[in-house]
C-alpha cells in the first residue's frame, strides 16, 4: 500500500496505535475537534480513490495528485486548498539538483499529503510537530505550515551548493588556464532556472496564506506563514542573483575565449612575419640571374645572412615589445 502514515489528533496529541483507514475517516464524522493527517507515497488513482470520496476531493486536483509533475500553485475546490510544493536536494558530485513534489490537500478536519521522488520525506516533519501540541491544537493548517517550512529549508544546502560552483566556475573563468567552462555554466544556469521555478511560483501562495486569505487557515498560524514567505523570498532573491552571476559569468567567458583566440592570432601573425624576412631575402638570392649583386662579391653571402638575422632579431624585439609574443 501507498499509505505512509495515518493518524489522528486529538487536543493536539496523536492516538495511540494504528489507525486504519477507515478508523481515521470514522473519527473525524463522529468528532469535530479531531483531524486526520493521511500521509501517501505515489498512490494510483484506484488507491487514492477512497480517499477521493471519503473527503470529496476534486476530480482535477485528484489528478494532479496522482499524476504529478505539476508547477508549484494553490488552488482552492470549495472548502478545500490544493497546494503543490517542489522539494529539492543537492548532489555536489554530479552538480545536479534532484526534485521531488509534495501535493496538499486541506480542509475542515484533514490534511493529505502526497509525496512524489525521492527528495520528499515527511516523516521526521511529522515527528517534531508531534513534539507541539500547542500548534496540533490548531489543526491541519499547523501540518500545512510544518510541510512548507521544511520544504524551504532544505533549500538553504541547495543554494550553498550551487553558490560553491559558482565560485569554482568564476575562478575558472578568470584563471590562467586555457580552460572552457561554458559548458559547466551552461550547466548551473540550468540548475538555478529550475530552482527559480521551484521558489518564484510559492511566492503569491504562501503571501496569501501569511495574510488570512483563507478560513481554514487558524489565525494563530498567520505569522508562522509570515515567517516562511519571509524565507521564501530571500530563497527566491538568491536564486535570481545566481542566476544574473551565472549570465555574467558566461559573458565573461565569451570574452576571455574571445581575448585569448586573439593572442594566438598576434602571435602566429607575429611569428608568420619573423618567417617572411629570410624567406624573401632567399627567394631573391634564389633566382638565376647573371647579373645578381653582390654574386661575385666575397662578403655576399655573409651579408645576405646578415641581413637575414638582424630582420628576423628586430622583428622578434618589436613584436616582444608591442605584446604580440
Amino acid at each position: 500500500m501507498t499509505i505512509v502514515d495515518c493518524a489522528v489528533y486529538e487536543e493536539g496529541r496523536r492516538r495511540d496505535g494504528a489507525v486504519p483507514l477507515e478508523k481515521a475517516y470514522d473519527a473525524c464524522r463522529a468528532d469535530d475537534s479531531a483531524w486526520v493527517w493521511i500521509g501517501l507515497a505515489e498512490p494510483s488513482m484506484e488507491e487514492f480513490d477512497s480517499v477521493r470520496r471519503e473527503f470529496e476531493l476534486h476530480e482535477l486536483a485528484v489528478e494532479d495528485a496522482v499524476k504529478a509533475h505539476q508547477r508549484p500553485k494553490l488552488e482552492e475546490y470549495g472548502d478545500t486548498l490544493f497546494l503543490v510544493l517542489k522539494t529539492a536536494r543537492y548532489h555536489e558530485a554530479e552538480e545536479n539538483v534532484e526534485f521531488g513534489e509534495i501535493l496538499l490537500f486541506v480542509g475542515d478536519g484533514f490534511l493529505i499529503s502526497v509525496r512524489h521522488g525521492q527528495a520528499a520525506e515527511l516523516h521526521g516533519v511529522r515527528k517534531q510537530l508531534e513534539e507541539r501540541p500547542d500548534l496540533m491544537r490548531c489543526g491541519p493548517s499547523a501540518a500545512l505550515h510544518a510541510i512548507i517550512d521544511r520544504v524551504v529549508d532544505e533549500y538553504a544546502p541547495v543554494l550553498a551548493g550551487i553558490e560553491d560552483d559558482i565560485e569554482e566556475v568564476e575562478e575558472e573563468v578568470f584563471s590562467p588556464a586555457r580552460t572552457n567552462a561554458a559548458q559547466r555554466i551552461y550547466k548551473l544556469k540550468r540548475e538555478a532556472t529550475e530552482m527559480h521555478r521551484a521558489t518564484a511560483p510559492l511566492v503569491e501562495p504562501l503571501m496569501r496564506l501569511s495574510e488570512g486569505a483563507y478560513d481554514m487557515v487558524s489565525p494563530e498560524m498567520h505569522e508562522y506563514f509570515r515567517d516562511v514567505y519571509d524565507h521564501l523570498l530571500r530563497t527566491d532573491e538568491a536564486v535570481n542573483g545566481f542566476r544574473e552571476s551565472l549570465t555574467s559569468a558566461l559573458n565573461a567567458n565569451l570574452t576571455q575565449v574571445g581575448v585569448r583566440q586573439n593572442d594566438d592570432m598576434r602571435k602566429i601573425s607575429a611569428w608568420a612575419a619573423i618567417l617572411v624576412a629570410p624567406t624573401i631575402v632567399t627567394g631573391i638570392y634564389g633566382m638565376n640571374f647573371e647579373h645578381m649583386p653582390e654574386l661575385t662579391s666575397p662578403v655576399g653571402y655573409p651579408a645576405a645572412l646578415s641581413a637575414i638575422l638582424l630582420l628576423c632579431v628586430g622583428l622578434y624585439l618589436y613584436f616582444k615589445r608591442v605584446g604580440w609574443i
